[in-house]
């Protein structure tokens, strides 16, 4: 069995990184490291490293800007530091996703160079009063309608690299190696996980979708489109198109348009954001 690391990003909910922390205590294989990356969250670091099972911490600094978080330059720092403490299986959970019982130990087992492996994500309604608890929320949680969800004992070759999130994945430490990790300059919401899957792809590394490994994501409030993450969109889909030659997310942009937040310049291939019409303008119907 590979020495495994989990790897986890944090700024905030602080609640749903106990409950990974929980989740990760009462799986059936306990990962040799946990790795928690915090991002301008001291608080975090003192719960994650008092915790149970006990965690590494890495901090990463973030600018005060409204940029939004480092997250592919903190996915790299996490990764750097399992490799350092000579993990060979590197597993990446979003804060929010509490593992099954026997999800590290999926991971761990059909974890192999050349290939990227992600577990089913299933996502959790809103909280009963008290919280969740562990043993209810295979039954609570829905599988997301847009990916495969392999049966237990399952692997499904050959996955869309455009599908691939870094919610919950494995790869080995040669493999990371191999693909360079994730680009860094990607700052905030969109863009650095079809990056990621890309540079796979380009350095001969699959997608690969592994049943009997869930993660059950908690809940939290979004908003679709997520239009509080609009400008960090486009930053990071003009970078995308430069360096693959198209926009991602691109679903997300013809909503925007379709709202009246953005709109396409056909003839560059650019999405510009829209500004409002200061208060009071009109337009004369001559």
């Amino acid at each position: 069995m590979p020495r495994t690391a989990v790897i986890t990003l944090v700024s905030g909910r602080h609640g749903h990184l106990a409950l990974q922390q929980d989740g990760l205590a009462a799986g059936s294989l306990r990962p040799d490291h946990y790795i928690v990356v915090t991002m301008n969250d001291a608080r975090a670091g003192r719960l994650a490293a008092g915790g149970e099972p006990p965690a590494d911490v890495v901090a990463v600094p973030c600018p005060s800007a409204p940029a939004g978080l480092p997250l592919a330059s903190a996915r790299n720092a996490g990764a750097r530091s399992a490799v350092e403490r000579g993990a060979d299986c590197l597993i990446f959970l979003d804060v929010d996703c509490v593992p099954g019982r026997d999800t590290i130990a999926r991971y761990a087992s059909a974890v192999r160079d050349g290939e990227l492996f992600c577990g089913a994500v299933s996502y959790l309604p809103p909280p009963p009063v008290g919280g969740y608890r562990l043993a209810d929320l295979p039954v609570l949680a829905t599988p997301h309608a847009a990916r495969p969800d392999p049966a237990p004992g399952r692997v499904v070759y050959g996955g869309d690299a455009e599908l691939f999130w870094s919610l919950s994945f494995a790869t080995t430490a040669r493999t990371w190696h191999d693909i360079g990790g994730f680009c860094e300059e990607y700052v905030g919401y969109g863009g650095e996980d079809t990056d990621f899957a890309l540079l796979a792809r380009r350095a001969g590394v699959g997608v690969a979708w592994l049943g009997g490994a869930p993660a059950y994501h908690q809940y939290h409030a979004v908003s679709h489109p997520p239009a509080e993450h609009l400008d960090a969109i486009l930053r990071n889909g003009e970078l995308f198109r430069r360096r693959w030659g198209t926009w991602p997310m691109r679903g997300w942009l013809k909503e925007f348009e379709r709202r009246g937040l953005v709109r396409h310049e056909k003839s560059t291939d650019t999405w510009v954001k829209q500004l409002p019409e200061p208060a009071g303008s009109s337009t004369a119907l001559g």
